[in-house]
Order: structure tokens, then C-alpha cells, then sequence
């Protein structure tokens, strides 16, 4: 009940916030319009006030479906039947993780369920991640660690391995940098009683959170990607399933064909794959994997390249179901992830050149461009305190949403872009490995 009550305020606030913004923003446009002598200057400020209202329904749409989903999963919760726990393959992929592999694998023996295995699929290593795992081999209760080694092919294919040697009807696909909560298949499999319901999509959280890049991705995770699966949870279509934590039925798995080598985002593909089968995946707030992020801006830059490279190719897959939908939901998951990967970031990108055009152009334009920005940031901060406030975790993040804008999100959006014009021209790449710091 008190939940509930809370959850409620939240989301009234934010819509209250979300309005007085709009209005602010069309007031704002309305003054200035009203005084602009010069074409770049009035359509500086209309494409701004297009971006804000955009931005505004984005973060209202994400918000409602997340209330509801979360009206949903507390109905469920309090009204759980008995739950069959089946047994549960766990497949970690590993190449080269012999600073996090262990307390990885560890982390996986503490979880809170009756029986499962853990199989890890080692890549072809030429670091000592074997050595390192091998020692945990064997049983541990009724929990059971299997190592197997096979020429290195890339995650896909370790995936792909771990899912023809899985000996369970149910698997759990992560990576080998990740770090489980215990609770995690205990709130995951009740999902699983629907039959239609292929996956259970996790909630992925920054660990390292000692320096201010690695808490702009926390908070990145929170509010970022975490909102919006929780919306697209409601309506059981999650566009992309988080490589660190995706439970799955083994015969859907099989049935699709497993996972793709030819994109460099196969998690974004396999999910387009299961919805382009007819198959619904939900979302799990509480299933919380823990993963490391990049602690130096150019490896930031060098995983968002790839990640945007790889959902565009995953896309281009599929670019016939942009033009003929087979399904609406496969058509709004293309259109989200197209929206998300290069029309967001090339609007804010191109307002953010306006604004300084304007206001090198015209001084007196700047107490505008001022308040254009100090609107802007008023959404990211609601947005935020909505998330970071609905997750309980650590308000501290919260300030961070005062500067994404001015520094973060540029050098993302930025990153996008040039990931998606590389992708347009079919430059040549290749799968990067991030150093890892072994913080789990």
C-alpha cells in the first residue's frame, strides 16, 4: 500500500514536471519568435521546441508504462500461486576475463535457488581464465560447474556452445564480467509460467561507481535503459535483452536458431529474432546483474561504437519489416531502436550547434539559450529523482543529471553519429576488448 502511495507521487510529479516544462519551453519559443529578426534564429527555436516536446514524451510514455508495470509485477507478486522451480543452465561466456572470471562464477554458487548448473564456455582464452576456473569444477550441493574450452569464435558462438551443452530446459545467458543477485532466478522463472513468454530481460547495474565517468553510466543505466525496458515490459516487447543477464527457454533458443555472428550486438539480435517469432519478453527489475563499466573516456567511446554499430546492423537485418511490418510490435521495436540509436542524437547534436551559433551570432540571445538549457536539464533531473528514487539506489547519482547534458551526453550522441556513418559507408571493424580492473 505504502508502495503504491509512493510509486503514485512519483509518477505525479513527474508529469506536473514534464507540462510545466512544455509550457515553459513554449513560452520561451513564443517570446523569442516574437523578436527574431533572422532565419537561423527562429529555426534554432523551433527545432528546439520540437526536440523538447519529443524529450517530454519520451520520458511521460516511459514513466506511465513504468508505473504500470510496476502496479503489475506488485499484484503478482502478492498473488503468486506455488511456483515450480525448474532447473536452470547457467552459461557464461569467457574470453580473456581472468581478472573478474572468478568472483564472477563465485558469485553464481551463492544464488538463491534449489538446483542449477553453471557452465562456463571459455573462448580460447590466451589469458588464465581456465586455470582460474578450473578449480571450481565440480559439485557444490546440488549447484554443478562445468568447464568447457573450444577455439576461440566470438561470444555468439560460446553462447551457442553453452546452449547445445546445457543439460536444463531453462537457460540463463551472461557475461563473463557480471555479477549476479542472489535472487535473481527466484524472481526471474515465475515469468516463465506463461507459455508465450520466451525471455525475462534483467536490470543491468554499474558496479565501479569510484569516479565520475563510471557514475554518469550508473546513472546512464538507471534512467537510460533500465526506464525504458521497464516500459517496454508492460507490453511484454523488450527490444534488446542485456547481454549480462537474459534467461531464456532452451527450444525458443533452438527454434530461432541461437545467436547470429554476423552483427556486432548479437543480444540485440537474437530479441529481434524471438518478437519476429511471435514471442513475448518481460522485463524483471528485480533479477539485478552487476557489470563493470569503462573507466577511460576512450574506452567508453569504443563500447558505445560498437553497441550502436551492431543494433543498426541487427536493424539493416530487418530493414524489409521497416516498410512491410509483419508484426507492430517488431515495427515499433526497429522504429525505438532507430529513434534511440540515431534521431535522438543527431536532434540534440544539431540544437546543441544551433544554440552556439546563436549565440556567437547575437549575444542577446544568450539569457534565452540560458533558459533553453536550464529546461532541458529540469527534465533530466526529474527524470532521475523518478528512476534512481524508484530502483532505491543511491541519491547521490542524482546531481550527475545537471551535467549529462553538457558533457556526457554530447560525447555520446556524437559517438552515434559517427558509429552510424561508419555503418552507412560498411567501414571495416572488429570486436574490441575492454580492459577490465576486476572490480566485481
Amino acid at each position: 500500500m505504502v508502495s503504491g502511495i509512493r510509486d503514485s507521487l512519483r509518477l505525479a510529479l513527474g508529469v506536473v514536471t514534464m507540462l510545466v516544462a512544455v509550457v515553459g519551453g513554449v513560452y520561451l519559443a513564443w517570446r523569442i519568435l516574437g523578436q527574431a529578426d533572422n532565419l537561423l534564429y527562429v529555426g534554432t527555436f523551433i527545432l528546439s521546441v520540437f526536440v523538447l516536446v519529443g524529450l517530454v514524451v519520451r520520458y511521460l510514455s516511459f514513466m506511465w508504462l513504468g508505473y504500470l508495470h510496476q502496479v503489475e509485477q506488485t499484484a503478482r507478486t502478492e498473488a503468486r500461486d506455488q511456483v515450480l522451480w525448474p532447473p536452470v543452465t547457467i552459461i557464461v561466456p569467457a574470453f580473456n576475463e581472468g581478472p573478474v572470471i572468478e568472483p564472477s562464477v563465485r558469485s553464481l554458487l551463492q544464488l538463491d535457488y534449489p538446483a542449477y548448473e553453471i557452465l562456463v564456455v571459455d573462448d580460447g582464452s590466451t589469458d588464465d581464465t581456465r586455470e582460474r576456473v578450473a578449480p571450481l569444477e565440480g559439485r557444490h550441493g546440488d549447484v554443478t560447474v562445468r568447464l568447457v574450452s573450444k577455439m576461440n569464435g566470438g561470444k555468439a558462438s560460446a553462447l551457442n556452445t553453452g546452449i547445445a551443452l546445457a543439460r536444463h530446459d531453462y537457460v540463463l545467458c551472461m557475461d563473463g564480467d557480471s555479477k549476479l543477485e542472489p535472487q535473481v532466478l527466484r524472481v526471474a522463472m515465475p515469468h516463465f509460467a506463461k507459455e508465450h513468454v520466451a525471455a525475462v530481460a534483467g536490470n543491468v547495474k554499474v558496479i565501479n561507481r569510484d569516479s565520475h565517468l563510471a557514475r554518469f553510466q550508473a546513472l546512464e543505466y538507471i534512467e537510460g535503459l533500465n526506464m525504458a525496458r521497464r516500459a517496454q515490459g508492460f507490453v511484454r516487447v523488450v527490444n534488446i535483452i542485456p547481454g549480462p543477464i537474459g534467461l531464456f527457454r532452451r527450444r525458443v533458443l533452438q527454434e530461432v536458431g541461437g545467436y547470429d555472428r554476423d552483427t556486432f550486438a548479437e543480444d540485440a539480435d537474437l530479441t529481434l529474432k524471438i518478437l519476429s517469432a511471435g514471442y513475448h519478453i518481460v522485463y524483471e527489475d528485480r533479477a539485478v546483474a552487476w557489470t563493470e563499466a569503462p573507466e577511460k573516456v576512450l574506452d567508453l567511446i569504443k563500447q558505445r561504437y560498437r553497441w550502436t554499430r551492431g543494433i543498426l546492423q541487427a536493424v539493416r537485418k530487418r530493414k524489409f519489416a521497416l516498410f512491410n511490418p509483419i508484426s507492430l510490435w517488431v515495427w515499433l521495436s526497429l522504429m525505438m531502436m532507430i529513434f534511440e540509436g540515431v534521431v535522438m542524437p543527431a536532434a540534440n547534436v544539431v540544437v546543441n550547434g544551433l544554440f552556439a551559433a546563436t549565440a556567437l551570432a547575437d549575444g542577446a540571445y544568450g539569457i534565452f539559450i540560458v533558459w533553453w538549457f536550464a529546461l532541458f536539464s529540469l527534465l533530466d533531473v526529474v527524470a532521475a529523482m523518478y528512476c534512481v528514487s524508484g530502483e532505491q539506489e543511491d541519491l547521490v547519482l542524482v546531481p550527475y543529471a545537471l551535467f549529462m547534458r553538457f558533457f556526457y551526453f554530447p560525447l555520446i550522441d556524437v559517438t552515434k553519429l559517427m558509429a552510424t556513418v561508419d555503418e552507412l559507408q560498411n567501414v571495416e571493424m572488429t570486436w574490441g576488448k575492454l580492459q577490465r580492473e576486476g572490480r566485481l
